[in-house]
């Protein structure tokens, strides 16, 4: 008769079907053997089946057997440790990560386990899956049900006093108002997770996530030079560590550099000690690319990095919003040039200069006429742009208000010293 472990060893060596079998075998002998004198080592051989099984899906990129095994799981999960619990469901829910276009299957999961969670009044397990399915929701661009979770998770962790918890769910809070464009209550967040981490040792990771998202706040704000310097902070905390977030920050220090007319500084700092092994990667690459365009003021440069570096450049909210602004920018610089020599300029003929659309460059130009970028006139019924010199400020009117103005002051002086005479 063969033992547990026999099977288990089995199982490695069988191909996906047959171990899929004898895994499923083990967990229903498992369960039927749990009340008996082996208990622990039948808890042992639950858990190193339940993992292997997982694995076993996460490599078939079988997202739903993977949630199925997550709510197996559970009646193992009401028999242990609640630490273990805790540890056991964040290893398979990890495997999700390795599957791709698994998120709302894990939403899914997560919001069911969270329920049940809620019964089995494991509040400590349902508080770190909530925070799970908010990061998911905030992913998925669901800004009203990451909101609705998190009011409710601030009432209970409140309550609580637990700093570190408190901390991670003002900091989701944040990136959630970050992302629906209320940056004053992203702000605030921010500030009061700042608050709770200063009264509690904060990890580096969490750390570094605080001052990732100052710097994504600054960068909002323009305030690039600043937000440079929080980027840089998370950077050399986290290129030791090898953490995601490391690259996450090089990235957005690249982009602040681009942003503040330094194209120039995206090379050298490529070139340090700390950003060598990033430096190859498709990530970096289009970031020098971009930074390369923008120093030689090349729209059509700039337009093919974004078709070819699609999938990276837009993926990224932070990169995306920026670059369009710098897009933007670009553009603007590019019809200066053009219409600079001219008083009377085709529109058709800018348009083809700079690649656009007669449409987009129409639209473009009178944007900046209004901004007061520069002084002119479309003509579309003529198709012509009617370019002004700037004109000339007269001081007369304003140089008179303040002679008036003065005129009163004296009178007002007179009228007071003849009142204090009679």
């Amino acid at each position: 008769m063969s033992t547990t472990q026999d099977l288990l060893d089995e199982a490695k060596a069988a191909n996906p079907k047959r171990a899929e079998e004898i895994y499923k075998q083990i967990l229903a002998a498992s369960a039927l053997n749990a009340s008996s004198s082996s208990a622990d080592q039948t808890l042992r051989d639950q858990e190193s089946a339940m993992i292997s099984l997982a694995e076993l899906y996460r490599d078939q990129r079988n997202a739903q057997g993977l949630a199925e095994v997550i709510t197996l799981s559970r009646s193992f999960m009401s028999s242990t440790a609640k630490a273990k619990t805790a540890k056991l469901i964040r290893t398979l829910l990890n495997y999700f990560n390795d599957i791709p276009g698994s998120r709302q299957v894990q939403i899914d999961v997560l919001m069911d386990n969270i329920d049940w969670s809620k019964r089995e009044k494991r509040i400590f397990l349902k508080h770190s899956l909530e925070i799970r399915l908010v990061s998911l929701q905030l992913e998925a661009s669901q800004f009203k049900a990451a909101l609705t979770r998190i009011d409710s998770l601030l009432t209970e962790l409140k309550k609580l006093d637990d700093k570190m918890i408190l901390t991670e769910v003002h900091l989701l809070e944040s990136r959630v108002y970050r992302g629906i464009g209320n940056l004053a209550k992203a702000k605030a967040a921010l500030t009061s997770a700042r608050t709770a981490a200063n009264a509690i040792y904060c990890p580096p990771h969490l750390q570094a996530a605080l001052d990732l998202q100052s710097g994504v706040l600054h960068a909002e704000d323009k305030d690039y030079t600043t937000a440079y310097s929080y980027f840089y902070e998370t950077f050399e905390n986290m290129s030791s560590q090898d953490d995601p977030s490391a690259l996450t920050a090089l990235k957005y220090m690249l982009l602040c550099k681009v942003m503040l007319n330094l194209p120039e500084d995206v090379t050298s700092l490529l070139s340090i000690k700390l950003a060598v092994k990033y430096a190859q990667l498709r990530e970096i690459e289009c970031m020098r690319a971009i930074a390369l365009a923008h120093q030689n003021r090349n729209l059509a440069e700039f337009e093919k990095v974004l078709r070819d570096y699609k999938d990276e450049l837009s993926s990224d909210p932070t990169i995306r919003s920026h670059l369009a602004a710098l897009y933007d920018t670009l553009l603007e610089q590019n019809l200066l040039r053009i219409i600079e020599p001219y008083s009377v300029v085709e529109i058709d003929h800018v348009a083809k200069q700079v690649g656009q659309g007669r449409q987009d460059v129409e639209a473009k130009l009178s944007q900046m006429i209004l901004d007061k970028v520069f002084y002119g006139v479309l003509d579309q019924g003529r198709g012509c742009l009617l370019v002004f010199d700037e004109p000339e400020v007269d001081d007369t009117y304003g140089a008179a208000i303040d002679t008036l103005g003065q005129v009163s002051k004296v009178v007002d002086s007179l009228y007071a010293k003849t009142v204090k005479i009679a």
